[in-house]
Parts: structure tokens; sequence; C-alpha cells
């Protein structure tokens, strides 16, 4: 398919990291639960075509601007943990049994994708796939091109299955207590996975 691509490795990376818990799992898992599948959907697109737009942008030479310049690397690196701390209050603060809830919505496509920008776990990925995947000398285009739409693709499968997977906890959270404690967990993990990004 790919002029060179190892297609099936490439199928394999993208299935093991999309579908293991990140940022973009507790997102999707927490607005399951308390929106419902289908209100999540929107949500699901943007991430998807977030990431899938954060692969093609880094395979055509975003990663080496940001590299190149360190001072918007730690921006970006700041204002990324600050917008992912700002969703884990909003997944902590959706309790169906308190007043905020009729304010309260899932999050929307635009805000998804922006999550996914901000998401070291996708930037990960997207950077290991890129440098495992392409060969030297290779259609740059055509291969950045075939990455993104396997990840993408990943991507959304992953967040259809955990999507689900949080509709149906939800059915068993009806108790307003449970779903609070539900809620902050999610919350909990979602502010644990910004953990890499001060490692460096």
């Amino acid at each position: 398919m790919g002029e060179g691509i190892l297609l099936g490795p490439l199928v394999l990376f993208a299935a093991v990291m999309t579908l293991t818990p990140g940022p973009n799992v507790v997102l999707v898992t927490a607005s399951g639960a308390n929106f419902g599948f289908r209100r999540t959907i929107p949500q699901m697109l943007g991430i998807t075509a977030g990431f899938g737009g954060m692969v093609v942008a880094t395979g055509l030479g975003l990663a080496g601007v940001v590299h190149a310049e360190p001072r918007l690397h730690a921006l970006l690196k700041y204002a990324g943990a600050a917008y992912l701390a700002y969703l884990a209050w909003r997944i902590a603060r959706a309790d169906a049994g308190s007043s905020v809830s009729a304010r309260t919505r899932p999050i929307g496509p635009g805000e998804a994708a922006l999550f996914t920008w901000m998401n070291p776990k996708a930037w990960v990925s997207a950077l290991g796939a890129l440098a495992a995947y392409t060969t030297v000398g290779g259609n740059v285009l055509w291969e950045t091109s075939v990455i993104a739409a396997v990840l993408a693709t990943a991507c959304l499968i992953s967040c259809v299955i955990w999507a689900g997977f949080g509709a149906v906890i939800g059915r068993f959270l009806a108790n307003p207590r449970a779903r609070l404690a539900f809620n902050w967990s999610m919350a909990g993990l979602l502010m644990l996975s910004l953990a890499p990004i001060f490692w460096r």
C-alpha cells in the first residue's frame, strides 16, 4: 500500500497506542458515562480529526519547528497542561445529581481536537509512528498520509469502544454519589496523565 511502509506493524502500533488508557480514553469514557454514547459522537470525531491533523502536521515539519524553538516548546507544554487541567475540572463537575448538571455539556468537537493537540500521548504516538514507519528517500506526503489515516482510524475505533464502555458504566451510576466518585476518579486519572509533560 505504501512505498516501503510496513502496514501490518503500523496497524499493530496504532492499535496498542490508541486502545490503551490515556487522556483521550479517559475523556470519552467519562463523557459516555455522563452524557451517553450519542452525545459523545461529536467529541469522538473531534479527537479523531485533531489526531489525524497532528500526524500530518508533524510529518510535514511541525515537529522540527517546535524542536528548534525551545520557548515555543515550553509554551505548548504548559498551555497543554493548563488545558488538560481545565478539562479534568469539567469532568469532575459533570455531576448529574447537582445543580450544575443543567449547564454541563459534553466537550464539543473543536475542544476535543484542541485537547488532542495538548495530549502528550498523542504526540508520542505521532512522533513514534513517523520515526518508525517512514522510509529514507520515500514520498513524505504519501507516507505521512498513510500513517495519519491508520492512526486516525485506530483512534476512532478506540473512541467508539471506550465511549460505549462509558455509556454502559453510566447505567450503573444512577446514584449521585457513585457518579460523583466516578467523575472525580476520571478527573484524577486525567491529571495523572499530565505527569509525562513534566518529566523532561
